[in-house]
């Protein structure tokens, strides 16, 4: 398992999310607390101050993760856990979102299955880092934006950053 290099991964080809703040969501919702307490332990970031996007695009998709402040030392945790996570799924492997989760992702097993593919491209961004993931092949396109839908809903990842 790559638990501790990290955690991460739409439906509708061009879909994203947006750039908005907004304040934490209530700590009473217990699941995306400890969603979220699974998140830092397999990204080593605090999951409330940084930004999650999982971007729909027309040849797949993109994940991305910043930081909400200037924070050089978690900037190169989440450049190194997105690095982690690019080669992880090249390989098949998605047990890191599966721990997040604790469950099997949607679209994760075709994503697998079809990994030769699709293309896992990581990127520097500017306080943090993005992977690109691109396919020719439909059914893997299906699957990569169900992988991207879920972790968006499931991460609340509209853009925000959450600060308690």
């Amino acid at each position: 398992m790559l638990m501790a290099a990290g955690a991460l991964a739409g439906c509708g080809a061009g879909r994203s999310s947006d750039d908005a703040r907004t304040a934490a969501p209530p700590r009473s919702d217990t699941a995306f607390a400890a969603l979220q307490t699974r998140g830092a332990a397999a990204m080593g970031v605090d999951q409330y101050t940084s930004t999650h996007r999982f971007d729909d695009l027309p040849d797949g998709g993109r994940i991305e993760l910043q930081r909400g402040s200037d924070d050089p030392g978690g900037v190169r945790t989440i450049r190194e856990h997105l690095h982690g996570i690019a080669r992880a799924f090249a390989a098949g492997d998605f047990s890191t979102p599966a721990f997040v989760h604790m469950r099997e992702v949607p679209g994760a097993d075709v994503m697998a299955a079809k990994r030769v593919a699709i293309r896992y491209e990581y990127r520097d961004l500017p306080r943090g880092g993005e992977v690109r993931i691109t396919t020719k092949d439909l059914g893997a396109l299906d699957a990569v934006h169900r992988f991207l839908a879920f972790q968006r809903t499931d991460h609340r990842a509209d853009g925000h950053v959450h600060v308690p």
